[in-house]
């Protein structure tokens, strides 16, 4: 996930409630992913609002859906979760190595 429409389409994706938590519990989930039903019970939302959102989610890249019998298996794209992440922290700290009191930094400089 280089393309920077690739990285917009990811992160305006994971930018609404529903979706972030629907990603976040797929995560969780691992590789073996959850039915879309199992998802809409987690999260407490419909099953066809959900349905809108995880296909933002798969649109952006985010997602994978496989067909298993009646019910459609969604699972995190771990490859292109871990490439938007890198993308976002490639140039971190100049590009030397970050350390937690480096990240403490700003907000101690904004206190004084």
């Amino acid at each position: 996930m280089n393309d920077s429409g690739q990285i917009i389409a990811a992160l305006g994706a994971l930018a609404q409630s529903h979706r972030l938590a629907a990603f976040r519990a797929l995560v969780e989930a691992g590789p073996a992913g959850l039915p879309a039903g199992d998802i809409a019970t987690r999260l407490g939302i419909a099953a066809s609002s959900l349905s809108f959102h995880l296909a933002q989610l798969e649109r952006a890249g985010l997602v994978r859906a496989v067909r298993a019998g009646r019910s459609i298996i969604y699972s995190a794209d771990f490859a292109a979760m871990t490439a938007l992440v890198g993308y976002l922290t490639e140039n971190c700290c100049g590009g030397g190595v970050c350390t937690p009191a480096d990240a403490a930094l700003p907000t101690e400089r904004n206190a004084a």
